[in-house]
């Protein structure tokens, strides 16, 4: 290995007794991984990344992301070793309850960590919108100031998932060259050797893609070195260095087995390691006294490059006060005081329109007064109104616009908003048809998981789409999304509960918003005295009411308006009717169970309409309420025509509930 007792060879063999212990101790975990990684992380780590621990949120570090995040111990060792707030007690409780070392990276839980990892490829994602904003935030600013990168580890699993290849793609096509992931080709996965499944040559792809490839025996220190030297200088292309491992180095029975890539190494080959590394077999969890002084070494030559930074920005501070201003406002993500009233200007009195039109209006007033939200769609900007005016693209060498052609990939650009909103600078957002959710609902978890700030912007909401037929109508979408947790699902009614959606988004920090808008026109509702647009972001409001109703009708987006028609001809034949517009059903959950009860009142019947399953609706209207929704799929028709077959329409709804009233 040519590493012979170098120090960062003695914090590789450190780094794989501690990785190797965690799981142990825990009986549960991925201790080859690590194992193998580790001559190169430490190299990596040691001489090549820039940090502070004390400062973790420094906003120029480089960012490291473990994409195979199930190697997480290999990155605990590492924050612990270098002088992060991970003490070795943390270690020892490696995914064990409330510890800091959970069985795979968590952004916000374990300090240092920059993405939530795990699901295979969500990391090679995550790493492309970081790089992007870096490049963003120099052509902002300035490139002296931001010119972190971007380095990863990515393991066969993340090259096998489809979503790194989109991703990728991506990256070529903007030329991210502060890009630079470590490919860790140890040929084994949990199945065995990778050769069962996966025999593509991984550098022509990347050569394909338009990335700049290397290899390298990933044991060899001095091989590893001179590779990541050579990527630092390398500009134009982001950069892959395929290094050939062997997982499980350092065990010297299991090394280059599959049985070591997801289990304990055992007590016997534990002893074994350790006598083979010249390691106290007594003592758990030991660190040398000189690789604790090598890495606070390390540690404190960063330091002189964070100091020098700190030292630049009070000048560029001093000279440049606007942007300085500017930059602390997108650091703290704020939101201008006159944005609200700027929306509903624009939208909140459009007689007749789509909300995705009104959506596209929104765009251009928040664009204009809040210059770090960004975002495009996968190649659909004509149709999701998304694109962002009198702002250029975002292309190769090209960073000061706020429009991102994401192309046809929707999963990458899912995992893309992510990484730009882990960063915390942006407000970034990602559009396509609500059909294509399905794509990227992986991303979208893991921002409610990482309580991320991402902005999901779904068009064609229904069945209304029309002639495209059954596979371009969402039908159980909306209903799926309102699963996830720490998500705020929204689907507007008219201009005016557009403009407030836009203002829940802008305001919900730690947490992603999924928007819904229609591609058919939706009448402005009439709303009663005494309504503020305030009363939408409770999630739910009255929209029409009646002196005693003998029934509710509790609405969403295009059907509010036909619940509106359906309770005034209802009125007409003596039955008094409330109507109820629930924007977004976590909002409502969330309030009083006085507010609750006041809506939606006990003893009176209730009617909910929303163009999707109707499975999960008894949670907010209760089992005995009349559900009309679709549970099947679509047809290929006008829109029109779909909604009176499928019951949408006035005449249709109130057949139904005074059937339903009658019985």
């Amino acid at each position: 290995m040519n590493n012979a007792t170098t120090p960062a060879a003695n914090l590789a063999r450190a780094i794989r007794v501690l990785a190797a212990e965690g799981v142990e101790k825990a009986k549960s975990g991925h201790p080859g991984m690590p194992m193998g990684a580790a001559d190169y992380a430490s190299v990596l780590w040691a001489e090549t990344l820039k940090f502070n621990p004390q400062d973790p949120a420094w906003p120029n570090r480089d960012r490291f992301v473990l994409s195979a995040g199930h190697g997480c111990m290999l990155l605990y060792s590492l924050l612990h070793l270098f002088g992060y707030d991970l003490p070795m007690s943390q270690l020892q409780q490696f995914r064990q309850w409330e510890s800091k070392t959970p069985g795979h990276p968590e952004f916000g839980h374990t300090v240092g960590v920059e993405t939530t990892t795990g699901p295979l490829g969500a990391g090679f994602s995550n790493g492309v919108g970081l790089a992007m904003s870096g490049k963003l935030l120099a052509q902002q600013y300035s490139p002296d100031l931001f010119n972190y990168r971007v380095f990863g580890i990515v393991s066969d699993g993340d090259l096998m998932e489809g979503l790194s290849h989109e991703a990728a793609s991506l990256a070529g096509h903007l030329g991210l060259d502060n890009l630079i992931y470590i490919y860790d080709d140890n040929h084994i996965s949990i199945g065995g050797d990778t050769k069962v499944s996966f025999t593509e040559s991984v550098p022509k792809r990347f050569e394909a893609y338009g990335w700049h490839v290397q290899s390298c025996d990933g044991h060899n220190q001095d091989q590893i070195r001179a590779c990541l030297e050579r990527a630092v200088q390398e500009k134009g292309k982001p950069k892959i260095i395929c290094a050939r491992t062997t997982i499980g180095m350092g065990a010297p029975h299991k090394a280059g087995d599959a049985e070591v890539h997801g289990a304990p190494l055992g007590a016997e080959e534990m002893a074994n390691m350790k006598k083979a590394l010249g390691w106290p077999s007594e003592q758990a969890f030991f660190i040398p006294p000189d690789v604790q002084s090598y890495c606070a070494g390390m540690v404190e030559q960063k330091k002189k490059a964070y100091a020098e930074w700190q030292t630049a920005f009070k000048g560029w501070s001093v000279k440049n006060p606007e942007k300085a201003a500017l930059w602390k406002a997108q650091s703290e993500r704020v939101i201008p005081s006159g944005l609200k009233g700027e929306l509903l200007k624009s939208s909140g009195d459009v007689k007749k329109d789509s909300t995705r039109n009104l959506s596209g209006k929104a765009i251009q007033v928040i664009a204009k007064h809040v210059p770090y939200f960004i975002g495009g769609s996968a190649d659909l900007e004509p149709s999701t109104k998304t694109y962002i005016k009198d702002s250029p693209d975002i292309q190769a060498n090209a960073f000061s616009g706020r429009n991102i052609r994401f192309g046809v990939r929707e999963h990458g650009m899912g995992g893309a908003v992510n990484g730009l909103a882990y960063t915390r600078s942006w407000i970034p957002f990602g559009a396509t048809f609500l059909v294509f959710s399905d794509y990227m609902r992986p991303t979208v978890r893991l921002a409610a998981i990482s309580h991320l700030q991402s902005l999901f912007i779904f068009t064609h909401d229904s069945f209304w789409v029309g002639e495209d037929g059954p596979t371009h109508q969402p039908i159980e979408h909306i209903q799926s999304l309102r699963l996830i947790p720490n998500t705020y699902v929204y689907r507007p009614a008219d201009g005016m509960e557009v403009a407030m959606t836009y203002m829940a988004a802008l305001e919900s920090k730690s947490a992603p918003s999924v928007m819904l808008f229609t591609r058919q026109d939706l009448p402005l509702l009439e709303r009663p005295k005494g309504f503020v647009p305030e009363d939408i972001l409770k999630g739910a409001y009255v929209v029409t009411d009646a002196e005693k109703p003998q029934v509710v009708f509790v609405a969403t987006g295009s059907e509010v308006w036909v619940a509106v028609e359906s309770a005034k001809q209802l009125a007409q034949k003596g039955i008094q009717a409330r109507v109820v517009s629930m924007p977004c059903v976590e909002l409502f959950l969330k309030q009083p169970e006085a507010y609750r009860a006041a809506l939606l009142p006990k003893g009176v019947k209730r009617v909910l309409i929303e163009a999707g399953t109707t499975v999960g609706w008894e949670r907010v209207v209760g089992s005995d309420a009349l559900l009309l929704g679709i549970n099947h799929y679509g047809a290929s028709a006008p829109g029109g025509l779909l909604a009176e077959k499928f019951g949408f329409t006035p005449p249709t709804v109130i057949e139904k509930v005074t059937k339903w009233l009658g019985a």
